[in-house]
């Protein structure tokens, strides 16, 4: 478990124990309600990590990554959402979070690691340029299955 400081959230993966008992989440963290359905089954997917930042009783940061495999090519770590309470950012849970999901990919045979972001959410671009992480151009398609 890593924290952003000594008196801040710890940071800790999703695991089913955690998900049979998880604590209300703060506004803003996730984009809907999480449902003990869908977490006791995320806490069991192979290639897949939720790690939460918890203080105060609740969960006040979020983020899901995933081992993305290719049949050319080693293991990719994707990101797929990060959340942190308003009134907490800027205080290292989103970083804290990272590095969690970072070690965890690493672990499990990743070179390397993407994520997406909305093309105006200058604050998401802001952070990931801290991050190291380099912008690409991409053009993202979304469709129904069946």
């Amino acid at each position: 478990m890593a924290a952003p400081d000594d008196n801040g959230p710890v940071v800790e993966r999703l695991t089913p124990d955690l998900a049979q008992a998880f604590p209300p989440a703060a506004e803003d963290v996730f984009d809907h309600p999480p449902t003990a359905e869908h977490l006791g089954k995320l806490a069991l997917m192979p290639g897949h990590a939720l790690f939460v930042a918890r203080g105060d009783g609740m969960i006040v940061g979020q983020l899901l990554a995933m081992v993305q495999f290719q049949a050319d090519r080693e293991p990719q770590l994707y990101i797929d959402n990060l959340g942190v309470a308003p009134a907490l950012k800027r205080q290292g849970i989103a970083r804290a979070l990272f590095d969690a999901a970072m070690a965890w990919g690493k672990d499990a045979g990743c070179e390397g690691v993407w994520l997406a972001t909305d093309v105006g959410n200058a604050e998401a671009q802001g952070f990931y340029r801290s991050l190291g992480f380099t912008r690409e151009a991409a053009d993202v398609y979304f469709g129904a299955l069946g």
